[in-house]
């Protein structure tokens, strides 16, 4: 059987499954990847979850988190590795202003349980009226949240509130 090849798209979980021995590599290039040891998460966030989208929340360099876990499994390495997205926004918007916040969602308590909450944040974003605001409180960057509100052409705001508490604000 040939295994896995790993790349930017590549899922967290197919990653696990193929290479096990990946988990505490991954763990140690970003303390926020000690995540993946709760296997509720596991079997949810790692499942959505890109290798692409693993660095972002990790702080990490893409070609550097690719490359290394490449480097441990035996395959080949690239100088240059095709990036989903870089775009996410993280300077204070114009259209943001405190007032305009209608909603909040902190999404710790759904992830802990082993939830996905990008259907519930994203079905809040859509009843939200012109320039109203909804609030996202997040463990780490919930990169396939963002993503996702991307693809469907929602703004969105992401502010580092501290090492485990991110705030991402959508408006339509």
């Amino acid at each position: 059987m040939d295994k896995l090849i790993i790349t930017p798209k590549t899922k967290i979980f197919d990653l696990l499954e193929a290479y096990p021995q990946l988990e505490d590599v991954l763990i140690a290039a970003a303390p926020p990847f000690k995540k993946l040891r709760n296997p509720v998460l596991r079997k949810t966030v790692a499942k959505i979850t890109s290798l692409s989208q693993a660095a972002t929340i990790g702080g990490l360099k893409v070609e550097e988190l690719i490359n290394k876990l490449r480097t441990e499994v035996g395959q080949k390495t690239s100088d240059s590795i095709e990036v989903e997205h870089g775009n996410y926004i993280t300077e204070k918007p114009n259209w943001f202003n405190e007032s305009e916040v209608v909603d909040t969602i902190d999404i710790r308590d759904m992830l802990n349980a082993g939830e996905q909450p990008v259907h519930e944040v994203l079905s809040a974003v859509k009843k939200l009226e012109s320039n109203k605001i909804l609030k996202v409180i997040a463990p780490f960057i919930p990169a396939p949240l963002i993503d996702k509100s991307l693809s469907l052409d929602y703004k969105h705001w992401l502010d580092k509130k501290g090492e485990e508490e991110f705030w991402v604000f959508f408006i339509v």
